[in-house]
């Protein structure tokens, strides 16, 4: 079960900041090489993605990493051809990038809205527009799976205007290459994460918490969530494994919520 034996796997954004806990990216990787997957990663930061890559080595497993600007076509196109070259083939293609900006549309700027647009929405385009051609002509096909945010559904406690808009755009542009892929043996998929404890939370915490009081921001996350508590990156990773795998060779232009419960409840923000 949710075997990827063999498989090609092309994920962005799998760097690991710190040696301290797991990025949603960094637990993606491992999960799918933990599956038997061969990974190759793009990361802005190569010290970074070294890191995920060694914990995948560690384990026995195969992952090559390359430094990448994923808002730059001409850096994602090397990027996927780098594959190619090496492997022939993408089997699937995971879109984890994604940064979150304080604002609203009257305080924040246009350069931090088209830097927003530029690393969460338009990276993700640039990978499909250079890996779909790819799948298209592959016996196979191929799947990708991409991770939103429930921040694309509701609001969730913080002016982030860009970041919601983005991560709502990304699921029904996933939506519609769906349907104009179905017939291609190629499926596309969401995984839209809630409040989810990672290394990136604590960064967030110095930019929202009232006072620097980081430990408060963690409280109030977890009060918000109906189970009481923040998911974790391996919740992630297992909901993107089950999408990725032959599993859910029927399932298309659909979104897994792992929230825990936030948007099924009025909840409190």
């Amino acid at each position: 079960m949710l075997s990827l034996k063999g498989k090609i796997v092309l994920i962005t954004g799998l760097g690991q900041t710190t040696d301290e806990g797991w990025g949603i990216g960094a637990a993606i990787a491992v999960q799918f090489a933990r599956q038997g997957a061969f990974i190759f990663g793009g990361n802005r930061s190569l010290s970074s993605a070294n890191r995920t890559k060694n914990r995948i080595e560690e384990e026995g497993g195969v992952c090559d990493v390359v430094e990448t600007d994923v808002t730059s076509s001409k850096s994602v196109k090397s990027l996927v051809e780098q594959c190619v070259q090496k492997y022939g083939r993408i089997d699937i293609l995971v879109n984890n990038v994604g940064r979150s900006e304080p604002g609203c549309p009257a305080s924040m700027s246009e350069e931090i809205w088209n830097a927003q647009v530029d690393i969460n929405l338009n990276s993700l385009y640039l990978t499909c527009h250079h890996v779909l051609p790819v799948m298209e002509k592959q016996d196979t096909g191929g799947v990708v799976v991409n991770i939103a945010s429930i921040a694309g559904l509701r609001y969730i406690g913080k002016p982030q205007v860009a970041y919601s808009a983005t991560k709502a755009a990304i699921m029904q542009f996933t939506k519609a290459t769906a349907i104009i892929y179905a017939d291609k043996r190629i499926r596309l998929n969401t995984v839209v994460p809630g409040l989810i404890y990672t290394p990136y939370t604590r960064a967030l915490a110095q930019r929202y918490s009232p006072g620097g009081d980081e430990e408060a921001y963690m409280k109030k996350r977890d009060g918000q969530v109906p189970m009481g508590r923040m998911g974790d990156a391996w919740d992630v990773a297992k909901a993107a494994l089950f999408l990725a795998s032959d599993e859910a060779s029927y399932i298309t232009g659909q979104k897994i919520v792992v929230d825990g419960g936030i948007t099924a409840s009025t909840g409190r923000v």
